[in-house]
């Protein structure tokens, strides 16, 4: 009985030791693989941003501009707060995996989060 329960306990902690690793906030994936400046070359008016708005983007395309975003919010800002920043991306990447989920309220919600004005006021550098 004892053997059996030093096993199960034995097992316990390494489920456990394993979730905290993979739960960890540092990993390779939190390095950026874009750049802002190539991010704003798809984000940019006429480019797979709009195509997304307007509804001629095919699936593919949705979930590149889901990568695209999170790959945007991986880099730190030129200026301005930390915290903005996420907040920020963090809606554009709310709204663009709705789109890509086929949520009602995505398009109009990604509309409302591509605030230009917003984001470069307060993280482009001059």
């Amino acid at each position: 009985m004892s053997h059996k329960i030093r096993t199960v306990s034995c097992l316990l902690v390494c489920l456990a030791g394993s979730a905290l690793v993979a739960l960890s906030p540092v990993t390779a994936d939190d390095k950026p693989t874009l750049s802002i400046k190539d991010a704003m070359k798809e984000h940019k008016k006429g480019a797979l941003k709009d195509k997304v708005l307007d509804g001629s983007a095919s699936a593919d395309e949705k979930k590149k501009l889901v990568d695209l975003y999170t790959q945007m919010a991986k880099n730190k800002p030129p200026k301005g707060a930390d915290d903005n920043w996420k907040k920020l991306n963090d809606a554009l990447i709310k709204a663009s995996k709705d789109i890509v989920d086929g949520k009602p309220n995505g398009v109009e919600d990604l509309k409302k989060a591509v605030n230009c004005g917003a984001c470069h006021s307060a993280h482009k550098a001059s």
